[in-house]
């Protein structure tokens, strides 16, 4: 008779902090934004999502301008379960990694930036997998949507927070601060991209 009833198993708590980069320059961006947001959203607890920003691209410069953003994700997931979770999100929305230039055009790009578990930062370098992500320092369209919600986040091997990050960036190339530009949140982008 017990072994019919069926018993869901405890909910995972939600000891890891993930800060989760997202961006887009193929198609309909907004609403690719907006569909990672409610698939992320299934992982665990949204506490925080910065606004969107347009920014120019890095590396390959002929290509669209991307859509970038920031959240914070509460999770039960391990770092390496969460990306695994990331490049499935990718994949069910276009992108395939092992197919695309590197740094060109894409359909939707979540970058797991840094994670903490309990509140202590996680280091860790794998090949997989390398945490803090290694050149989110390097990077306004990462650094600008990062400090927007977590200014006094500190990168556990730099020893800055990110709103100071964000000060100590070279100000040319795809890091000036023109080339990163405060589009407003996700529903302000969208009217934002038909006015264009």
């Amino acid at each position: 008779m017990c072994a019919d009833l069926k018993v869901d198993p405890p909910p995972q708590p939600l000891a890891y902090t993930a800060w989760i980069g997202l961006g887009s320059n193929l198609f309909d961006r907004c609403m690719l934004l907006r569909s990672a947001i409610g698939e992320l959203a299934a992982l665990g607890q949204i506490v925080q999502v910065s606004s969107v920003w347009e920014t120019e691209p890095v590396g390959i410069e002929d290509q669209p301008c991307f859509l970038n953003a920031a959240l914070l994700l509460r999770t039960g997931m391990s770092p390496h379960e969460l990306l695994h979770e990331l490049l499935r999100i990718e994949m069910e929305h276009g992108r395939d990694r092992s197919q695309r230039l590197h740094k060109g055009p894409r359909t939707l790009d979540l970058d797991l930036l840094l994670m903490a578990c309990d509140g202590e930062p996680i280091v860790q370098h794998s090949p997989i997998l390398t945490l803090p992500h290694p050149s989110m320092h390097e990077r306004r369209f990462v650094l600008a949507p990062l400090a927007e919600i977590a200014p006094e986040l500190q990168h556990p091997r730099m020893h800055r927070s990110m709103a100071e990050l964000l000060k100590m960036l070279e100000q040319e190339g795809a890091n000036r601060p023109d080339a990163v530009r405060r589009v407003g949140p996700l529903e302000d982008a969208v009217h934002s991209q038909f006015r264009d």
